[in-house]
């Protein structure tokens, strides 16, 4: 069962934090392979949306996590980013089910303003399929390729 918490910087426990940055650092530089500074200054102006597995037990581990940043943020418009489904909840359609929430909340939230994404390039039609276009060559970051995508206000 996948629990979703929408959550401030500052709502966020430690132990959330924690989790959160650890899925990140394992996902992006280590099985990536990527050498880059993910905590960039941009986490406490965010909104987390997190995606808990509950266990039978009652722990919680992270399966799906993102980040929304507000326009004028990091683009003039909205954005999402460090869009992450874990190794182990991979396979059975979370980050679909991760970006229609996030959408969602973010229609609800920011009042439907337009969303600008940085993609991997191998991820473009991923985004697409949520409304998404490409608004930019292919460009490297961090030895990885990337687009640019926006999503149009509905």
């Amino acid at each position: 069962m996948i629990e979703w918490q929408w959550a401030e910087f500052g709502e966020l426990t430690t132990g959330e934090l924690y989790q959160v940055l650890k899925l990140r650092q394992h996902v992006f530089i280590v099985e990536q392979n990527c050498i880059y500074e993910d905590i960039d200054d941009l986490d406490e102006a965010a909104w987390h949306l997190i995606g808990w597995r509950i266990e039978i037990s009652g722990a919680r581990t992270i399966a799906a996590y993102l980040r929304v940043l507000g326009p004028g943020v990091k683009y003039k418009e909205s954005s999402i980013g460090r869009v992450i489904v874990s190794q182990a909840a991979r396979g059975v359609g979370l980050g679909k089910v991760l970006m229609a929430q996030a959408i969602s909340i973010m229609n609800e939230k920011l009042s439907n303003t337009p969303v600008k994404l940085s993609a991997q390039y191998h991820l473009e039609g991923f985004y697409r399929d949520y409304g998404f276009e490409t608004v930019s060559d292919p460009y490297d970051e961090d030895g990885i390729l990337h687009v640019e995508m926006l999503k149009r206000t509905d």
